[in-house]
């Protein structure tokens, strides 16, 4: 497994914009699949953004398409998240999420990632 590190979060205003940092450890990070969920309180963890090993392929969950940004950096062992236009109903704590590359590839389920970090408060305010 690869240990994982979220940092970037905060308070910021509607319409406002932050990014999110996942540091990674272990030298195999360039072939792990990576994901961004997110948790507001009372609700259900929520897929928000995932990327391919390379970096060829990513995906964004329709609530925050046309907003927010996913990327990756193998030589820093990172990935981000930039978040644009923020809005309150994306307060929640930021999961970044990892998962080995291989056949299958269930990018926006918690059940398809192996590897959790902490996670990190994003809170936006009206």
């Amino acid at each position: 497994q690869v240990q994982l590190v979220e940092s970037g979060g905060g308070l910021v205003q509607a319409g406002g914009s932050l990014r999110l940092s996942c540091a990674a450890s272990g030298r195999t990070f360039s072939s792990y699949n990576m994901g961004w969920f997110r948790q507001a309180p009372g609700k259900e963890r929520e897929f928000v953004a995932a990327i391919n090993w390379s970096g060829g392929i990513t995906y964004i969950a329709v609530s925050v398409k046309g907003r927010f940004t996913i990327s990756r950096d193998n030589a820093k062992n990172t990935v981000y998240l930039q978040m644009n236009s923020l809005k309150p109903e994306d307060t929640a704590v930021y999961y970044c999420a990892a998962t080995p590359k291989g056949d299958t590839y269930i990018y926006n389920k918690p059940l398809g990632y192996d590897s959790w970090g902490q996670g990190t408060q994003v809170t936006v305010s009206s």
